[in-house]
């Protein structure tokens, strides 16, 4: 039996001093993790100031960086670089309290969120002030208890700076509700295969416009899910060019889910999860089973020693292996689905490179334009491991997405000579040929911004109480019973 007497552990006071100790050198690293991460967004805005219109602007050079070196995805660096350049140019007083410890990055990140809308500088300074004045005194609260601390405070310096708050739902149901200004918020959760159909199917239906259409790709996937329920295989462009191109688009092909799968499990004679092409979970033996009844199924070959193909576009035998065999975008920390990724070829074909498994990879379109552009640098074995080295001088290394659940797509295919590629300049010559934005991320957010703040603003209008005249009441008759009190 263990002796509390006899026991040589330290006193429990001085263990909460250690926990305090460890959890404010935690808050202090989080906060000099960001502020490093605003300093290399520095640096590198120094280095290139004229590229907020191209497709990789600043901003997506770093996260892509942040994601490689910390292992992330490109969403969660984009919101740590969105949270430094807050702690730094936004909010420094808070960011101060950050730093010192006091606060943590939960916190921290929520009072980022929740003042984002604020476009005055000097309200900005104001609830800056405030915030840093008394957040540390703040008791313990969940998530939606501090986010309503913080609303309350913008409330009172810039009301339609309000963040609205979201409802969720756990159960699976879809349902519709009607928010106003014409306007209704359509939620709920579906199976994971249908959500990826009806994902897809929103991607293509807006794909069908002409390259004028006035609307974002987020408006016109809104706009899509209306012509979905009508039936429609196209979206009406609204461009209003008499030479519009739209009406010679293809329409929305059917959308097709892919599931990976072993033949033993089709067989009944093995149990092993199968995963859908550009999905997160495992879809089960018994399930894969019954959708294998009403499926087209289709072998999947490693094409081994075979000879590379001819031209430049791979045979759709070659590139479903290419993508099943890697499952995502292979730069590291990059889990974009294969299925949404452009097949490159590590050696570039212009340089010899052949059309063969050995060479060719899943790479979004970010990280696409990021080797071609921006000087990353890769090597690939015949494994599919991929070696990337950064502009940075950092190196890193990336297995195929199928290692651990099909490892036999990973056998190595037919080794390839690879010869020494040139750096590719960061911003010089080859900069003309950069896709450029329709609208820099600056503009972006002020339009955001903007809307969400008009929205607030009709919504406070609205809740207003009506003015009304008052008159005096008619005479009671006698035929009234008078009130029970």
């Amino acid at each position: 039996m263990f002796d509390r007497a006899s026991s040589q552990a330290p006193e429990p006071a001085v263990l909460v001093e250690r926990i305090c100790a460890a959890t404010r050198a935690e808050n202090r690293a989080a906060a000099a993790q960001l502020v490093a991460i605003h300093e290399l967004f520095r640096y590198r805005l120094s280095r290139c100031a004229d590229i907020d219109d191209w497709a990789i602007d600043t901003m997506a050079e770093v996260g892509a960086e942040i994601a490689a070196a910390l292992r992330i995805g490109p969403g969660l660096a984009a919101c740590r670089l969105r949270d430094a350049r807050a702690l730094c140019e936004r909010l420094p007083r808070v960011g101060a309290v950050f730093a010192a410890g006091d606060i943590d990055y939960r916190l921290f990140t929520t009072i980022a969120y929740r003042t984002d809308l604020i476009v005055d500088e000097t309200v900005l300074a104001s609830v800056d002030a405030q915030l840093a004045a008394g957040v540390a005194r703040w008791p313990s609260m969940t998530r939606g208890r501090l986010a309503a601390q913080v609303d309350k405070i913008v409330a009172r310096a810039d009301a339609d700076a309000v963040r609205r708050r979201k409802e969720r739902q756990v159960d699976r149901e879809v349902w519709i509700a009607d928010v106003g200004d014409g306007l209704a918020e359509v939620q709920g959760q579906l199976f994971s295969t249908d959500a990826r159909a009806l994902d897809q199917r929103l991607d293509a239906l807006a794909a069908t416009v002409c390259a004028h259409d006035p609307r974002t790709r987020e408006q016109r996937r809104a706009d899509a899910l209306g012509a979905l329920a009508a039936g429609a295989d196209r979206l009406g462009c609204r461009c209003a060019r008499p030479d519009c191109a739209a009406g010679t688009r293809p329409a929305a092909a059917p959308v097709v889910i892919h599931v990976i799968a072993e033949q033993a499990t089709l067989d009944g004679a093995a149990t092993t999860a199968a995963s859908a092409v550009g999905a997160d979970g495992l879809i089960t033996a018994e399930l894969v089973q019954q959708l294998a009844a009403s499926a087209t199924l289709r072998p999947l070959i490693n094409p081994a020693d075979a000879p590379p193909e001819n031209g430049y576009l791979p045979s759709t035998a070659l590139a479903d292996f290419v993508r099943c065999r890697d499952l995502t975008c292979r730069a590291p920390g990059c889990d974009r689905p294969a299925i949404a990724c452009d097949l490159d070829h590590t050696i570039p074909h212009a340089r010899g490179g052949p059309t063969h498994a050995s060479n060719l990879k899943c790479l979004c379109r970010l990280h696409h334009l990021l080797k071609t552009f921006c000087g990353w640098r890769d090597q690939q074995l015949a494994d599919g491991t991929v070696i990337w080295r950064l502009p940075d001088g950092h190196t890193y290394i990336t297995t195929p997405g199928s290692a651990l659940l099909f490892p036999s797509l990973c056998a190595p295919t037919a080794h390839l000579s690879i010869p020494d590629t040139p750096d590719t300049p960061r911003c010089g010559e080859r900069t003309a040929k950069m896709p450029r934005r329709r609208r820099t991320r600056a503009q972006q957010r002020a339009t955001r911004i903007a809307t969400e703040r008009r929205h607030n603003r009709q919504a406070r209008l609205a809740r207003k109480p009506i003015r009304r005249d008052y008159f005096a009441l008619p005479p009671r008759t006698d035929d009234e019973e008078p009130p029970p009190f």
